[in-house]
């Protein structure tokens, strides 16, 4: 009850491209749509089923939650890329300092 509260207080918050577009767009056909939205609108006979009815109001919660995943995951090798590109620019500028010193010493030998 507490997470759907605090859903609905974020509802307010979203930008309006999250609340017109959706987070997953389904790759069922019309006719498997149209299926399985006859299936969760009938009335469930198992305890299992009718327990799990319970959470249906979390199913855009573990959407946006595993949507924060899979970016916070895209942004760790994102920044792991740039940290080795980072780390290449700097092990070449240290080379380029290197051979500006030497020249710097010794200015009148043609270096190899």
């Amino acid at each position: 009850q507490r997470i759907l509260r605090l859903a609905e207080m974020c509802r307010r918050l979203e930008t309006e491209e999250e609340k017109v577009l959706p987070f997953y767009p389904s790759s069922l056909a019309e006719c498997e749509q149209q299926k399985a939205r006859r299936i969760l609108e009938e009335i469930p006979n198992e305890p299992l089923v009718r327990a799990m009815q319970d959470y249906i109001g979390l199913e855009r919660f573990w959407q946006r939650f595993n949507k924060a995943k899979l970016e916070e995951k895209a942004l760790e090798q994102a920044r792991a890329a740039l940290a080795n590109r980072n780390q290449d620019l700097r092990k070449l500028l240290q080379r380029y300092l290197a051979g500006v010193a030497i020249n710097q010493k010794v200015p009148r030998d043609p270096q190899p």
